[in-house]
């Protein structure tokens, strides 16, 4: 848990994706955790991570708002977060600065670390935005996943299940990555 932030509430709940939980305080979504196949896995995680073992708090209807939203994105709905509140205390101008230009992504828009940089205003610290977002306590809500290495590969992804996990959310808002196929391929030859 962030110093100074007070959790106000907590929930895990099961999407087409897996189990996501949440967390929030009276500012906004605090932190999100991607989808792990169980719930006791994922909620031994906002443990350690949290300090919560979820489901606790009255839910505001913005929370209700964002576990329904959650629920269809994990079904290949097309929508953003950008409504969502999130409470980002304690975190640093460098990092709000990285986290303000990646949530200005769209759904299916990827760039790249170096690119997303240059946009919030930090030009040459790409490893530094990497490091940023993997810091990043509202994934999808901040969709550091449509950020890429150079080149356009997939590059890291703290999440559980790594890189696939990555690929996977990008490939349902249909990113396709890697070379694209070969005419042979694609008529069978």
């Amino acid at each position: 848990m962030v110093a100074g932030r007070i959790s106000a509430g907590s929930a895990v709940f099961e999407t087409a994706l897996g189990f996501f939980g949440i967390a929030w305080s009276e500012a906004g979504l605090s932190r999100l955790f991607l989808p792990q196949a169980s719930r006791e896995a994922l909620a031994r995680r906002m443990l350690r991570l949290e300090g919560t073992m979820a489901e606790g708090g009255a839910r505001p209807p913005w929370v209700e708002r964002l576990v329904a939203a959650i629920g269809d994105y994990a079904q290949g709905r097309r929508l953003e977060f950008t409504d969502v509140p999130v409470d980002l205390a304690g975190v640093d101008d460098f990092r709000l600065a990285i986290y303000a230009a990646t949530r200005a992504l769209a759904y299916g828009q990827t760039t790249t670390y170096g690119e997303l940089a240059k946009q919030a205003g930090h030009a040459g610290l790409a490893r530094e935005t990497g490091a940023a977002l993997g810091a990043n306590p509202v994934p999808l809500v901040i969709p550091c996943h449509r950020v890429l290495a150079a080149g356009g590969r997939i590059g890291g992804f703290s999440a559980p299940g790594g890189s696939a996990s990555k690929e996977r959310m990008l490939a349902l808002e249909g990113v396709r990555l890697g070379p694209p196929p070969s005419a042979q391929a694609s008529f069978g030859f």
